[in-house]
């Protein structure tokens, strides 16, 4: 018996320090060829096994309105409203940002580092 919890006890121990890893991500904002040309807004999060919100990483909306008007359009990202943001009040510190142009953008979150750190192992 003694033989298995070891190695049992040791594979706990190495799921555990995966969970704790830095994420990059590689986002690209594609160039639409329409008359009126608005940047998107973007939510960013990670889901549990059951669907609900573990943290939100990032939300890409028009900041730069007066009196925060740019929160309005951020319930048409149905799926992301629907789990986390109606829940929350704009902006997030270290979540919310202003939408990106068009190209290539690269983010990376710390696991040390809010939301990450805040996560529990699975």
């Amino acid at each position: 018996m003694r033989k298995l919890l070891l190695p049992a006890l040791l594979a706990g121990l190495i799921a555990r320090t995966a969970h704790a890893a830095d994420i990059g991500l590689n986002i690209e904002v594609p160039r639409l060829d329409v008359a009126e040309y608005h940047r998107p807004y973007v939510a960013i999060w990670i889901e549990n096994p059951d669907q609900s919100v573990a943290a939100d990483l990032a939300v890409w909306y028009d900041v730069a309105k007066k009196n925060n008007e740019g929160a309005e359009w951020l319930k048409d990202m149905r799926q992301w409203w629907r789990r986390s943001g109606r829940n929350q009040q704009f902006p997030v510190d270290g979540v919310s940002g202003a939408t990106k142009p068009v190209g290539k953008h690269a983010l990376s979150f710390d696991a040390a580092s809010q939301p990450l750190s805040t996560l529990k192992p699975g």
